[in-house]
């Protein structure tokens, strides 16, 4: 059994430490550190773990570390437990920067480190769903909303909301990044609280990302397009749909269809709601960073991923901010 610690014990921070306790069965929760005291010992009692002084030595007492504090502080409490040789979950964004970034990948592989990033959206019942499905997307469309919460102003849009939508769509083009268009604004805090940003990829897809944290509504959509087929995926609601075209008499057998004219003769639509299994995705996420160290696998969602989904958030960003100086 692995042993594991959590340094941040805020809002997210308590989620975590209730999905270890639930994963007993991979891990014993030693304890967790909290740079501030009444945090950390408030959390303490709650999930009653010992509440450690300093990160060090929570690093000391335990296999894997789970950090879960803001963006700022992830490098150099990454690099603390990599060089200490403890395996770690960090969320996400990865790192505040892409050069911090490739130094954890640098430090990862020279200390024999498994990591793994914490772009939640990819264990969403939703996306679980159609991961046995063949895709080759060529348009995407994402829609990511909600409502103002003061608590996120301190980190952009793009790296609070929009990054969990850029991981997605990378993780399902599998293309290099051709070029990156984007516009921004900033209507209650000192950056943008609403961003576009349109993604060309090399193969020839486009992706058009929108994210806002000012909405009267929330939502979490991603709407996929690729040859005969369309996908929508909904994350808030965890449901998946797949519409797809057929010959007449080709359409799977127990999936509502219809019949459709088009220029090039009749066709049959079908609409399948594959079953999203009801689950805790952060509970998920850890249990799969346990089952990849102990088989010294690759994890779900590396640190490379982890960086390659910065630099593209980076470049969105940029161009926000070369869009705002021309105004």
């Amino acid at each position: 059994m692995l042993k594991i610690g959590v340094i941040g014990a805020g809002h997210l921070g308590k989620i975590h430490l209730k999905c270890l306790l639930d994963l007993a069965e991979h891990y014993h929760l030693v304890g967790l550190y909290d740079i501030d005291p009444d945090v950390a010992l408030a959390a303490s009692q709650q999930f009653g773990i010992p509440a450690f002084a300093t990160y060090e030595a929570l690093l000391e007492a335990v296999d894997v570390v789970d950090i879960v504090t803001p963006t700022t502080t992830h490098f150099e409490l990454a690099m603390a437990a990599i060089e200490r040789g403890k395996h770690l979950f960090i969320e996400k964004p990865v790192t505040q920067t892409v050069a911090e970034a490739q130094s954890l990948i640098a430090a990862a592989k020279k200390y024999g480190v498994t990591a793994q990033v914490g772009h939640v959206e990819r264990f969403n019942p939703a996306m679980l769903a159609v991961r046995g499905l063949a895709m080759n997307p060529m348009f995407i469309e994402a829609h990511r909303l909600a409502n103002f919460n003061p608590r996120g102003t301190d980190v952009p849009v793009v790296l609070d909301l929009m990054i969990h939508d850029i991981d997605i769509v990378l993780s399902l083009v599998r293309s290099p990044v051709k070029s990156v268009s984007a516009s921004g604004v900033a209507v209650v805090s000192d950056s943008p609280d609403i961003a576009n940003a349109r993604i060309e990829f090399e193969n020839g897809c486009v992706a058009n990302l929108t994210a806002s944290r000012i909405s009267m509504k929330q939502m979490r959509k991603v709407r996929l397009f690729q040859k005969d087929a369309y996908i929508s995926l909904d994350f808030l609601e965890k449901s998946a749909q797949v519409v797809r075209m057929h010959e007449p008499g080709k359409q799977p057998d127990g999936i509502p269809s219809f019949d459709l004219e088009t220029p090039s003769g009749t066709k049959v639509i079908s609409m399948e709601m594959p079953p999203a299994e009801p689950i805790n995705a952060i509970r998920e996420e850890l249990k799969a960073l346990a089952t990849s160290i102990l088989r010294s696998d690759k994890t779900a969602v590396t640190l490379e991923d982890g960086e390659l989904a910065l630099k593209v958030a980076w470049r969105v960003m940029e161009e926000i901010s070369e869009r705002m100086r021309k105004e």
